[in-house]
């Protein structure tokens, strides 16, 4: 380690991360076996500008023994499980439905809100009520609409009006599935760190990596303030996804005649946390 300033880092990552795998009952056994891979596997990754690293390569690396990195190679290759897959799956098609809901103004009123949307175009649904089916149109998601809203139900993102109809009552989706959490916590994080690394190794353009903090504020004063923090993180959020969606910016496909255009991923997030004034890092 180059010095104290990487260690001080690490250890302030890795503190709530044991916090909270000891509450779940995750010994040290667990997590060092887990690092174990970790490091082969990001081994690998750097090193296959030439093909495939060898074990000798990467037990060199590493400092893990060679039989060890042939083992957990092996491994590596069955890592994703079919849970993984499936939450993965479930968790980021609900989300890109409700993005889209709360983006494209077909399904805004006036002042920007979404609108409740028909559960399917029937009697006693006006033709101008835009129908969920259409959401899914409009957001590339190619399966049924009841599908859909039962998960949006389920995940208390949205709820029913008179049978009728179906209302946005959060502007983003939260899985109620433990396996949904885990796969956002891990994604949201990971890149999270993915751009402050990038920022620490100089690379170029800079990704956005910056918080605002405070050291002494009234307990009261904050429980005041709180839900206008969140509101106002919550309208950054729509505000971004509206621009990017503007002219089909982002997309879930590939637009037809740019199929060797680059393609990129983002990640843009906000979050928040508070404690006691002594807990300070």
């Amino acid at each position: 380690m180059e010095n104290a300033g990487h260690t001080l880092m690490i250890r302030r990552l890795l503190q709530p991360l044991i916090r909270y795998l000891i509450s779940k009952g995750w010994g040290y056994i667990a997590l060092r076996d887990l690092l174990k891979e970790c490091y082969i596997s990001e081994a690998v990754r750097a090193n296959q500008a030439e093909g495939d690293p060898t074990d000798s390569l990467i037990s060199l690396v590493t400092g893990i023994h060679r039989g060890e990195v042939k083992r957990l190679r092996a491994l590596a290759l069955e890592a994703e499980s079919a849970t993984d897959r499936l939450a993965k799956t479930s968790a980021t098609l609900a989300a890109r439905v409700v993005a889209t809901w709360v983006a494209d103004p077909r399904f805004c009123d006036k002042n920007g809100e979404p609108l409740p949307l028909a559960l399917r175009q029937s009697d006693g649904v006006k033709d101008s009520v835009p129908c969920i089916d259409t959401l899914l149109q409009v957001a590339r998601i190619d399966i049924r609409g009841r599908t859909v809203v039962d998960e949006m139900l389920r995940a208390k993102t949205a709820e029913l009006v008179d049978e009728k109809y179906i209302r946005l009552v959060q502007s983003a989706y939260f899985g109620a599935d433990p396996a949904e959490m885990l796969y956002f916590l891990g994604a949201n994080v990971g890149d999270h760190m993915n751009a402050a690394f990038h920022n620490m190794k100089g690379e170029q353009p800079r990704f956005i990596e910056r918080a605002l903090f405070h050291n002494s504020i009234s307990a009261q004063q904050l429980e005041d303030v709180r839900p206008e923090l969140s509101s106002m993180a919550d309208h950054l959020l729509r505000q971004a996804n509206q621009r990017l969606l503007e002219g089909q910016i982002a997309g879930t496909e590939t637009p037809a005649g740019k199929t060797s255009e680059p393609r990129r991923r983002i990640r843009f997030g906000v979050y928040y946390y508070e404690t006691d004034q002594d807990d300070a890092p």
